[in-house]
């Protein structure tokens, strides 16, 4: 994601330890692990529900299709109906 490898990380460590000192330096990594650990499971919830939404997404928009679609018992209602229309029309001649 960032493309960072293993030197630019082993120059930021001995940057650190530099720092902060050999004494705290282990308390300094923990925290920093768990605040990466924080942000790489906030990252794959955001992307869980980025997901999920797509999903739901599309299957709104494949219910609104199948809505869309005529049932066959409305068109055999609408026959029915237009076959009752001929009808009454040729009696009425």
């Amino acid at each position: 994601m960032f493309d960072v490898g293993f030197w630019e990380f082993a120059l930021i460590g001995i940057i650190a330890l530099i720092i902060v000192g050999p004494k705290r330096m282990p308390a300094i990594a923990r925290k920093a692990g768990t605040y990466v650990g924080k942000a790489k499971r906030f990252i794959a919830n955001i992307q869980e529900d980025i997901s999920d939404e797509l999903e739901i997404d599309k299957l709104k928009e494949h219910l609104s299709t199948v809505d869309k679609k005529p049932n066959i018992l409305e068109i055999f209602d609408d026959t029915k109906n237009t076959f009752n229309d001929v009808k009454n029309n040729t009696d009425q001649k």
